[in-house]
C-alpha cells in the first residue's frame, strides 16, 4: 500500500502547503511521539526522548516549535541540537541512546521547501512498519497527555562540538591533512560551523566557500548540487582540492586542483579501490543510476557489485541485506557504514582524503582505471496525477530508444520521490546517440503533460 505522506527520505513539501504547514507538523510529532510512547518500555516515570536537529532554512524556527510541541503533547522529552546536518543527527540520537532523532530539512531544495525525517535509536532511517503506524496515527484527533506526562524540552549546547570530534574519529590516527589548502563549499547549509572545523582542527588549510546562511540562501548557486561553484573557488584560489556539502549536510562532490568535478561514483571508488587494497571490502552497492563504467571497474577489482533502487535508504537496506559496509548514489551519497550508520558528507570526504594520502595519489590518479560511459539526465517537470507510465507515447520513445542502444546502453525514467519530476536517464558508450535519444524521450514526456 502507498504510503500518504512519507516520501522516500520522510515528509517533504513546500513550506506552508499540506503537508508542511505548522499545524500538520505538531501533528506528525504528536503522532510519532505516541508511537514512541507505545513501542518504548521505559521504567515508571521516565520519558522517551528524541533529538531535533534542523539545517539553516528559516522556516526551521517555526517547524521546530511545532514539532517540539507535538513531542510534548505526547509526553515525549525533547533535547534541541540546532543546525546541524543530518548526519550529525543520527549519531547524536545513538551516542546519547535517544529513542529517535528528527531531522528538519529538504536537503537539497531551495529554502522554501523544507521536511521532517527520522531515525531509529541505532541512527538509521525508520522502519516501513514504523513510518506506517505513524501516518495511521495521523488519521486519528491529536490529544494531550496528562500535565504530569508533560514532555519537557532543553538544548543541547555542544551538539556541535561532539559531532565534530565523531568525525574527526573516522580519519586515521597516524595521518593528517596538512600541507593541503582545501576549498570548503557548506552550501550556507547546516555543516556552514562544523566542516571548516573538522577539517582545520585535521591540519588542513581551509578556504571556506557558503558559510554565511541567512535562512534564504541555502543551496543557491552553492553546494554539492551546484559543483561550477566550488570549481571555480579551486581554480580562483589556488586549492589543492574542492569538498562541497549539500544543505543537510550528507551529499559530497569534490574537485581537484586541476577544476575536474568527481561525483559520488567516482569518490566511491576511490574508498573502494582502497578498502579492497587492505583486503577489508566484501561488495559494492550501487543504485540504478550508477554508471555502467563504475559498475566494470569495481568488477575489474573482483569485488560483487549490487544495484538498489535510487534513495540512500534503498542503498542501505541492500547493504544490510548483503552484509556489506560500503555503497552509494552518484549524486553523492555514501554510505561507510565502517565509519557511521548512515551517509555522511563529512566523513565521506575524510575516507577518500585517507585514501589518497595512504596511497600517495592524487583524485586523478586514484580514478584512472575509470572509463565512465556518456550519461544523460534530463528532469521534466509533471502536473500533479499525471500516469506517465500509462501513456503509450512515452513507452514508445523509450523503447525506441532501449532497441537502438541495444545491450551497449541503458534508458530508465524513474519519478523523483521528493520532487514533482520525472528523471529520464540514458547512457551508452556513444555520447551524441545518448544526448540525441535522452532528448527524444524527455521531448515525448514533455509533449504528453501539455
Amino acid at each position: 500500500m502507498g504510503r500518504k505522506y512519507f516520501g522516500t527520505d520522510g515528509v517533504r513539501g513546500r513550506v506552508g502547503e499540506a503537508p508542511i504547514t505548522p499545524e500538520f507538523v505538531m501533528r506528525l510529532g504528536y503522532a510519532a511521539g505516541v508511537t514512541l510512547v507505545a513501542r518504548e518500555h521505559l521504567p515508571h516515570g521516565e520519558h522517551p526522548a528524541v533529538l531535533i536537529g534542523k539545517d539553516t532554512r528559516i522556516s526551521g524556527y517555526m517547524l521546530e516549535a511545532a514539532l517540539q510541541a507535538g513531542f510534548a503533547a505526547a509526553g515525549v522529552d525533547v533535547m534541541l541540537a540546532g543546525p546541524v546536518p543530518t548526519p550529525a543527527v543520527a549519531y547524536l540520537t545513538r551516542a546519547l541512546r535517544l529513542q529517535a532523532g528528527v531531522v528538519i530539512s529538504a536537503s537539497h531544495n531551495p529554502f522554501f521547501d523544507n521536511g521532517i525525517k527520522f531515525f531509529s535509536a541505532g541512527g538509521t532511517k525508520l522502519p516501513d512498519a514504523v513510518e506506517a503506524e505513524i501516518e495511521a496515527r495521523l488519521e486519528q484527533p491529536m490529544g494531550c497527555a496528562d500535565a504530569a506526562r508533560l514532555g519537557r524540552a532543553r538544548r543541547i549546547g555542544d551538539a556541535a562540538g561532539r559531532y565534530i570530534e565523531f568525525c574527526k574519529s573516522t580519519f586515521p590516527n597516524e595521518l593528517d591533512l596538512r600541507g593541503l589548502r582545501i576549498a570548503l563549499d557548506c552550501a550556507h547549509g547546516a555543516a556552514y560551523h562544523i566542516a571548516p572545523a573538522v577539517f582545520h582542527e585535521l591540519g588542513a588549510e581551509v578556504l571556506p566557500v557558503g558559510v554565511e546562511p541567512n535562512g534564504l540562501n541555502i543551496n543557491d548557486g552553492v553546494g554539492a548540487t551546484r559543483p561550477d561553484n566550488l570549481r571555480q573557488a579551486v581554480l580562483a584560489q589556488g586549492a589543492d582540492l574542492g569538498v562541497a556539502l549539500d544543505g543537510d549536510g550528507d551529499r559530497l562532490i569534490m574537485v581537484d586542483r586541476g577544476g575536474e568535478i568527481y561525483d559520488g561514483d567516482k569518490l566511491l571508488y576511490v574508498i573502494a579501490a582502497a578498502r579492497h587494497a587492505e583486503g577489508r571490502l566484501d561488495g559494492v552497492v550501487g543504485t540504478l543510476m550508477s554508471n555502467l563504467g563504475f559498475e566494470h571497474a569495481i568488477g575489474r577489482l573482483g569485488v560483487p557489485f549490487a544495484r538498489a533502487r535510487v534513495g540512500d535508504r534503498y542503498v542501505l537496506e541492500l547493504l544490510h541485506e548483503r552484509g556489506w559496509k560500503l555503497g552509494g548514489e552518484n549524486s553523492g551519497h555514501i554510505i561507510c557504514l565502517d565509519r557511521h550508520s548512515t551517509g555522511d558528507g563529512i566523513v565521506s570526504a575524510l575516507q577518500v582524503l585517507a585514501a589518497l594520502r595512504q596511497q600517495g595519489r592524487t583524485l586523478a590518479e586514484a580514478c584512472a582505471d575509470l572509463v565512465f560511459y556518456p550519461q544523460r539526465l534530463i528532469n521534466v517537470r509533471l502536473p500533479a496525477g499525471f500516469d506517465w507510465q500509462a501513456d503509450r507515447a512515452i513507452a514508445a520513445a523509450r523503447e525506441t530508444a532501449a532497441a537502438e542502444l541495444g545491450e551497449g546502453g541503458r534508458v530508465l525514467l524513474r519519478p523523483s520521490g521528493t520532487e514533482p519530476l520525472l528523471r529520464v536517464m540514458v547512457e551508452g558508450r556513444d555520447g551524441a546517440q545518448v544526448e540525441r535519444l535522452a532528448e527524444a524521450i524527455a521531448g515525448a514526456v514533455r509533449s504528453a503533460v501539455e
